[in-house]
């Protein structure tokens, strides 16, 4: 037996030591020419390149020895814990649950709702402006992107690659109705919301009879147009000129954030001057705004709209012979995901102060689709986490400046914040498939509500 061991262990090492170099020869060949060599333009404005056999080596020896870590210990440890949960007959999920457990979300929004006071108590005013705005209200805009295309894509299973059109429609509708007819940010955030709903409707019209992969080409083609329209009708957006100074939100119009105004709002409170105040009002407003979305997608879900758009995303032959209207399932679907898009847009735009087509490009959905998958289709909570994951990791990368002791002084971490991006969504699959959170709580129930594995959930392909 321990002679069989033995041998076991052995064709074990053997097996992830002949992995992990081809995972390194494979390393080389895809970072050669993006991380081996660099082109620069010298003082004679010439394009030249140099060598980075260094950083190049660093990637290939972190591919090498975390493939042979991955085949030697981590993939038969968990291998060994499925075997040991199989033969004891333990649940994959879970009935009883430990106290931060069943409280996280009130915990989670305490915590939110201190967030920017903990953040001025500890940095002062200016000093949190970073944390406010960077780490605070960039995660919350893609959370509640991500929640309304969770909408179209987790719940009704339709693949979406073009949500960033609606994104870019809600922006534009305010700062176009903005800059041209002086109305307030109360005003246009739900015009803004209903346009995109409405743009959402003729989106869905041309992809009823469409799924898989020809409606996602079609969504992408969708947000590429919408693209190009913002670039080219230059009389009515200003191309690439962008849309500049767009209005500031106001608070409900009795306080300003305009230095100028007599209602300044930092002056009436008795506040220093700071343009803190501002971002600290747009984060609970985009707190708010994503606890409106949960709370509507919570109660739409549990609907009867709702049950036909998981029905509709489990199969949607069984669900036309149920005789449920998928052309109005699949319509809704699209108007309510875009809405929320369009509640997102308009917020950016009174956020930024600027909007330009560049901000609306496919990486956006890219990213936005990537969060819904990483963090579990279907899953508020889930998605939640991968954003702060994604997009927060992205943003520390800025601050990891001692990173370029490992990699040498001419690496620059935001640069490669999508190759990291890339590289966490893989490890992400490949240990947790189902995405962060991989349980389901069904609408419908017998008497009590019990928590099912993902994996009895189709996943939202069309």
């Amino acid at each position: 037996m321990t002679t069989q061991a033995e041998n076991t262990s052995s064709g074990l090492m053997a097996k992830a030591v002949k992995e992990g170099i081809f995972a390194g020869f494979i390393a080389f060949g895809m970072f050669l020419l993006y991380v081996g060599i660099e082109t620069y333009q010298n003082i004679d404005n010439q394009l030249v390149w140099r060598t980075r056999w260094g950083l190049l080596a660093v990637f290939v020896v972190v591919a090498a020895i975390g493939r042979f870590l991955t085949v030697a210990f981590f993939k038969p440890m968990v291998d060994r814990r499925k075997l040991a949960k199989a033969k004891t007959g333990v649940l994959e999920i879970s009935t009883e649950k430990s106290f931060f457990h069943k409280h996280f979300l009130k915990i989670a929004l305490i915590a939110l709702l201190l967030y920017p006071i903990g953040s001025v108590m500890l940095f002062g005013p200016q000093g949190s402006l970073k944390y406010v705005d960077n780490f605070g209200i960039q995660i919350l805009i893609y959370v509640m992107l991500a929640w309304g295309l969770n909408i179209v894509v987790g719940l009704a299973g339709l693949l979406d690659l073009g949500y960033v059109a609606f994104y870019a429609v809600g922006a534009y509708s305010y700062a176009l109705l903005s800059a041209n007819f002086g109305l307030s940010f109360w005003v246009l955030l739900p015009l803004a919301g209903i346009l995109a709903g409405f743009w959402g409707v003729i989106l869905g019209f041309p992809v009823l009879r469409l799924r898989g992969d020809y409606l996602a080409i079609v969504t992408l083609a969708f947000g590429e147009i919408i693209r190009l329209v913002l670039i080219n009708w230059t009389d009515v957006t200003r191309g690439t000129f962008g849309i500049s100074g767009i209005a500031k939100a106001s608070v409900f119009g009795i306080w300003s954030f305009d230095v100028s105004s007599p209602n300044y709002f930092p002056k009436a409170m008795g506040l220093a001057t700071s343009s803190a105040w501002y971002k600290i009002f747009l984060f609970y407003i985009i707190l708010a705004l994503c606890l409106i979305t949960a709370y509507v997608t919570i109660r739409l879900r549990r609907m009867p709209i709702g049950r036909a758009w998981e029905a509709l995303r489990e199969d949607e032959i069984a669900c036309r012979s149920l005789g449920i209207n998928t052309v109005a399932t699949k319509l809704t679907a699209f108007a309510t995901g875009a809405m929320f898009g369009g509640f997102a847009g308009s917020f950016f735009a009174t956020r930024q102060g600027f909007v330009s087509p560049e901000s609306f490009v496919f990486l956006e959905s890219a990213v936005i689709l990537a969060i819904v998958v990483l963090g579990g289709m279907g899953s508020l909570t889930g998605i939640a986490i991968a954003a702060v994951v994604m997009v927060g990791g992205t943003e520390l990368l800025r601050e990891m400046e001692f990173l370029k002791l490992i990699f040498g002084p001419d690496f620059t971490p935001e640069l490669y914040r999508m190759l990291l991006f890339g590289l966490a969504m893989i490890i992400v699959m490949l240990f947790k498939p189902r995405g962060f959170v991989g349980s389901r709580e069904p609408t419908a129930f017998l008497k009590e509500r019990k928590a099912v594995s993902g994996s009895f959930t189709k996943e939202g392909h069309g």
